[in-house]
């Protein structure tokens, strides 16, 4: 009888395992009733094709825009689908510069509609009334809005697009979240400050026409209590965002589906950012909670502090005085201020503004001393050495140089507790 005995108790065995694995799929289902796809991995995100077979169908003009293009799943047994507007720069065609895009997007379970402008001349305005007009139609009357919902909705755009793409958030705060690609007419001096809707920028490196410290200035300002991130991608221009860049996808669709579909499997590929191929700044709010979603618990390996209620510094701080043995601020060539964006169990990510003092400065050089257990691991927008339990950090090519009182940011991902070091600055 001691045979039957085990074979029974092995069959009750897989039996109840296989109940539990099933009341286990079901309620991470009920939890996140718009997840789509396979679990991800590095290889998949980074893939040029996601799961999910697509198709595509020409929009007529009218509707308030000059019609476009629209992506989407085959798939009707999944529901229905968030979705995206995107709309080209300033004298651009979508068909010729982001039409890349869609399929893409498509297949990784996006519906996107691509959109031409009324006049390619249109500004930034413009642009932002014609993105939720193409999302007014989508949803009402064309002929997929059964494929898609209405309340997972998103909007992107470069150049003057990005541009128009953030201030259609700021009309808009019920989407779910607005992506600028170099965002930006210099001189709108865009300010995000009252959004309510998350928001990611990438722009490129190498970008003379939306630099670098003008996106810097967009970012500043969008609020802490919003969920948003910045990615610069390393030795890229303007127009990198209108030809295929596997950079910037790898990186926008763990973030449209973190966002659309409340799909916290993708935040682990930007909360530390998993990989840093191509990206020469990054930063975040990290741990990247969509909004209504609980914080992740420690054991998902994600950062776990949610973001700092008050917006980040750009200047140091003028109420606490320096110490006798310091010289004061404004005759330093430069200063360092230090913040822990955010920290998890056995890591963190610090970030460090750096001010020119009253002179200009070619060349920038920041000092602090690690404490017991830390380490760094990765360096955005600085070079990084280490000689025994001092950090030091040189600036990049293209951020060297500041104005009197400019200002300048880079970050870094830390293992270990974090401290509040007081970092130097010295120049060159």
């Amino acid at each position: 009888m001691r045979q039957p005995t085990r074979w029974l108790t092995a069959g009750l065995a897989v039996v109840l395992g296989l109940a539990l694995a099933t009341a286990t799929r079901d309620a991470a289902v009920a939890d996140s009733p718009y997840q789509r796809g396979p679990d991800p991995t590095l290889a998949s995100v980074a893939a040029t094709r996601g799961p999910f077979a697509t198709t595509q169908a020409t929009v007529p003009a009218g509707n308030g825009f000059n019609g476009g293009y629209v992506y989407y799943p085959t798939d009707t047994s999944l529901g229905t689908w968030g979705a995206v507007a995107i709309v080209p720069g300033y004298s651009a065609l979508f068909a010729n510069e982001e039409a890349w895009m869609g399929p893409w997007l498509a297949s990784f379970g996006f519906v996107v509609i691509g959109i031409e402008t009324n006049s390619r001349t249109d500004g930034a305005d413009a642009r932002a009334t014609q993105l939720l007009a193409a999302l007014d139609y989508l949803t009402r009357t064309s002929p997929v809005r059964n494929r898609v919902d209405p309340n997972r909705l998103g909007v992107m755009g470069h150049s003057a697009g990005g541009a128009g793409t953030l201030l259609a958030s700021l009309r808009r705060p019920t989407l779910k979240t607005a992506v600028g690609l170099a965002p930006g007419t210099p001189g709108n001096n865009l300010n995000m400050s009252s959004t309510q809707v998350p928001t990611l920028l990438l722009s490129g490196q190498n970008d003379g026409t939306v630099t670098p410290s003008y996106v810097q200035g967009i970012y500043n300002s969008l609020p802490a209590t919003v969920e948003h991130a910045w990615a610069e991608l390393a030795g890229n221009d303007h127009l990198s965002f209108t030809r295929s860049n596997p950079t910037e996808m790898r990186l926008l669709i763990p973030w449209l589906k973190t966002f659309l579909d409340n799909d916290t499997r993708y935040t682990q590929f930007l909360c530390p950012l998993a990989d840093s191929r191509g990206v020469s700044r990054y930063s975040a709010t990290c741990p990247l909670v969509p909004p209504g979603e609980p914080t992740p618990s420690p054991t998902t390996g994600t950062p776990t502090t949610p973001p700092p209620t008050t917006p980040p510094p750009t200047t140091p701080p003028p109420t606490t005085p320096p110490p006798p043995t310091t010289p004061p601020p404004s005759d330093a060539a430069c200063t360092a201020t230090y913040r822990t964006v955010n920290s998890w169990s056995g890591g963190f990510q610090g970030e460090v503004t750096v001010t020119a003092g009253t002179a200009a400065v070619d060349g920038w050089t920041v000092r602090w001393t690690l404490g017991n257990g830390q380490s760094i691991s990765q360096v955005w927008n600085g070079t990084l050495s280490t000689s025994g339990s001092t950090a030091t950090v040189r600036n990049a090519t293209y951020n060297g140089s500041l104005a009197p009182g400019g200002t300048t940011t880079f970050g870094f991902l830390g293992s270990g507790t974090p401290t509040n070091p007081s970092p130097t600055c010295t120049s060159p």
